[in-house]
């Protein structure tokens, strides 16, 4: 097995894992925090606030060796993309998702000495509750215009040296735009959660793709 092929197969079981983490982190945590009674919620979930915290942190350094991995391949083809896909995915994106994760483990501490809305200094707590979990909003809305911008790099190589079939791609390019609109319009406080599924889907067929298939060998050997 060459080195191109386990690259392939590499970037392919990535994907999936950090998909299926970030799956799992938004089940785990998005009904806790979304409540109205977030912090009473957090105190009596917080091991399972904990699970979905991790489980975004398995997503971010997962997602974050996809650029590693790929980058001797992409500088090949188009070196400032390359090192843009790396700074977005790798550096920006890392950055902002383990922003999430501290403030999840903020609200979980804020959590365990939260004991109800009727107690002396509840309202100071649930005023500093409502600073973090805004940070963390704040911040999921700006990965949502971060990671688009890194797919559109990445598919953007990926079509034009036809290292996998334009129509894989070229999926990749249409779902990144509409990822992108979405975290656009979400900036602005609407939400199209629609939209993320073309994305999703698109990866896992990428990824069992480059698993099963690998990068089109011909694309390889008319590497510049």
């Amino acid at each position: 097995m060459n080195a191109h092929r386990k690259s392939a197969i590499i970037v392919g079981v990535l994907f999936i894992i950090g998909t299926a983490a970030g799956v799992i982190s938004a089940i785990l945590t998005a009904p806790i925090v979304g409540a109205s009674d977030y912090l009473s919620k957090i105190s009596a979930n917080s091991g399972q606030v904990m699970a979905g915290a991790f489980s975004i942190l398995i997503m971010a350094l997962s997602l974050a060796m996809i650029p590693a991995v790929l980058f001797p391949i992409f500088k090949k083809r188009n070196e400032a993309l390359a090192i843009g896909y790396v700074i977005f995915r790798g550096a920006l994106e890392t950055s902002i998702t383990i922003g999430s994760v501290v403030c999840f483990f903020a609200l979980i501490a804020l959590s365990q000495k939260y004991t109800g809305a009727a107690v002396p200094g509840a309202s100071s707590m649930q005023a500093l509750g409502a600073v973090i979990n805004g940070v963390h909003a704040s911040l999921t809305a700006s990965l949502e215009v971060v990671f688009p911008i890194g797919a559109l790099m990445l598919y953007f190589v990926l079509y034009k040296s036809r290292l996998v079939p334009r129509w894989l791609s070229g999926w990749g390019l249409i779902a990144a735009v509409l990822y992108l609109i979405e975290g656009t319009v979400h900036v602005f406080g609407t939400e199209l959660a629609v939209l993320f599924a073309p994305m999703i889907l698109q990866e896992m067929v990428m990824a069992v793709w480059l698993i099963v298939k690998g990068f089109n060998p011909s694309a390889i050997a008319e590497t510049p």
